[in-house]
C-alpha cells in the first residue's frame, strides 16, 4: 500500500507544477459555465412550464460541473500508459513486483485530484459572489454537504476505476482509438456531465440509473442543490459503492487474463 501511496503522491506533486495550464483551464470554466447558466435560463424564460429542476439547483449543479470539471471529465488518455504499451516500455512495467493495475489506478488519480485542485476553488469563490440568478447557492442542509462530499470522493473512484478499465483493454487492442473513445462518449453524455440527467427523456434516465456513469457527478451534484434528498442519497451512495467495487474487479479479472497472452510490442 505504502507503494501505490508513494506513486500517487508523486504523480500529484508532478502535475500540480503545471500552474500556467491551471490557469488557463480555470478561465475556461468560468466562460462556458456562464454560457451554460444563460442558455439554460433563456430557455426557463421562454418555457410557461416549470423546468426538472429548480433555477437555483440548475445553477448551482452547473457551477459544481465546472468546478470540478478536471476531476469528472471522461476524456482522459494517459498518453504515458499508452506509449509505454505501443513501444513496448510496459516490460519494465511487467518486472516490477506490483500490481500494474493499482499503479495505473494510483497515477491516474493523482494527475486528476491534482488538476482540480489548481482549479476548484477560484471558481467556487467567484461562484458564490455572483448574483442571483448566476450565482452559486449554499449547500440544501448540512447533511447534504456532508452527502456531497462522500459522494463526491466515491464518484472519483468510480471515475478512476472506468478510465483505469480502457487503459487496461489497450493492452488487447493496441490502439486507444476507436471503442474506447465511444465509451469515453457515451460515459460522458451519460454521467450528467453535458446534460443534467432530470433533463433526459424518462427512457433515457432509466438507462443512465443502471449504469455506473452518473454516479460519478450527477448524483454529488443534485445532492448538494437538494435536488436528491438525503434518504435517497443514502441508497444511491450504496449503489455507488458496489459499481466500484465492481468495475475494480472486473479490470483486474481482465489485466489478469490479458497479461497472459500480452504482446510486448517494439524492438
Amino acid at each position: 500500500m505504502r507503494f501505490y501511496l508513494s506513486y500517487f503522491k508523486l504523480r500529484f506533486i508532478t502535475q500540480l507544477q503545471y500552474r500556467k495550464a491551471a490557469l488557463a483551464g480555470i478561465a475556461t470554466q468560468f466562460f462556458f459555465g456562464l454560457v451554460y447558466i444563460m442558455v439554460y435560463l433563456a430557455f426557463y424564460e421562454s418555457s410557461s412550464n416549470n423546468g426538472p429542476m429548480e433555477v437555483g439547483q440548475l445553477v448551482s449543479y452547473l457551477w459544481l460541473n465546472q468546478a470540478f470539471f478536471a476531476l469528472i471529465y471522461m476524456y482522459y488518455k494517459d498518453n504515458e500508459i499508452f506509449n509505454m504499451i505501443k513501444n513496448g516500455n510496459i516490460a519494465y512495467e511487467l518486472l516490477r513486483p506490483k500490481k500494474i493495475y493499482f499503479m495505473w489506478f494510483s497515477k491516474i488519480i493523482g494527475q486528476r485530484l491534482a488538476d482540480v485542485a489548481l482549479r476548484f476553488l477560484p471558481v467556487l469563490i467567484v461562484a458564490f459572489i455572483l448574483p442571483y440568478p448566476y450565482g452559486l447557492s449554499l449547500p440544501s442542509s448540512f447533511l447534504s454537504l456532508i452527502m456531497f462530499l462522500i459522494t463526491l470522493t466515491i464518484g472519483a473512484l468510480l471515475m478512476t476505476a472506468i478510465i483505469t478499465l480502457y487503459h487496461v483493454l489497450t493492452l488487447s487492442t493496441l490502439n486507444e482509438k476507436g471503442i474506447t473513445n465511444i465509451f469515453m462518449a457515451l460515459a460522458d453524455i451519460l454521467s450528467g456531465g453535458v446534460i443534467p440527467i432530470p433533463f433526459f427523456p424518462v427512457f433515457l434516465q432509466k438507462i443512465a440509473n443502471v449504469l455506473p456513469f452518473r454516479y460519478i457527478c450527477d448524483l454529488p451534484f443534485r445532492l448538494y442543490s437538494g435536488n436528491i434528498s438525503v434518504s435517497d442519497g443514502l441508497f444511491q451512495m450504496l449503489i455507488q459503492v458496489i459499481w466500484f467495487i465492481i468495475l475494480v474487479l472486473i479490470g483486474n479479472v481482465i489485466l489478469k487474463k490479458i497479461l497472459k497472452k500480452v504482446v510486448v510490442q517494439g524492438g
